[in-house]
């Protein structure tokens, strides 16, 4: 008796887009072993978004492992009003992305990989612009989430500015 195919877990809390999918091959002494390598974000549009790369015999295992690989890595961003609190730039490798908040009503202003991870992280109003020359995908998605990453959290920071004056 033949068992039914195992249909993917979908998490509904988790929006995904597939960023890259390259097929990849290893050399070998026999002749070449192709293999598939899909770059995938998710995010839940309230804050959350992660990346994942990995590599599978097809396409199909693949964007299962880097579906489990970008849920391992969510980072959570901090947001103010629907924008990023402050402007913020990071390098990574050869990318290097600058991240700036807009006013209401303004929507995600940018391109490629920067746009889609904000439009995951639920970022409504914000200009982006991938200030070099690389057109890597994954580079240029590490480089988004990396500024993400390095939000500073505006209550915080206020708080600390009131404790210093009353002392």
């Amino acid at each position: 008796m033949a068992r039914p195919a195992k249909t993917p877990k979908q998490n509904p809390d988790f929006d995904q887009k597939m960023l890259d999918l390259r097929r990849v091959a290893r050399v070998t002494g026999g002749g070449k072993r192709f293999s598939f390598r899909a770059t995938v974000a998710i995010g839940n549009r309230k804050g959350k978004v992660g990346v994942g790369t990995e590599k599978g015999k097809d396409v199909a295992s693949a964007m299962d492992k880097a579906v489990r690989q970008a849920k391992r890595s969510m980072t959570q961003i901090n947001l103010s009003d629907g924008t990023i609190p402050h402007e913020v730039d990071f390098k990574y490798k050869s990318a290097r992305v600058i991240l700036r908040p807009a006013k209401v009503g303004t929507g995600v202003i940018a391109g490629g990989a920067v746009r889609i991870i904000c439009d995951l992280a639920g970022i409504a109003n914000v200009t982006g612009k991938i200030r070099s020359k690389s057109s890597n995908q994954i580079n240029n998605a590490r480089a988004t989430i990396g500024a993400l990453k390095r939000l500073k959290q505006v209550r915080k920071k206020i708080q600390k500015e009131q404790t210093t004056d009353v002392k």
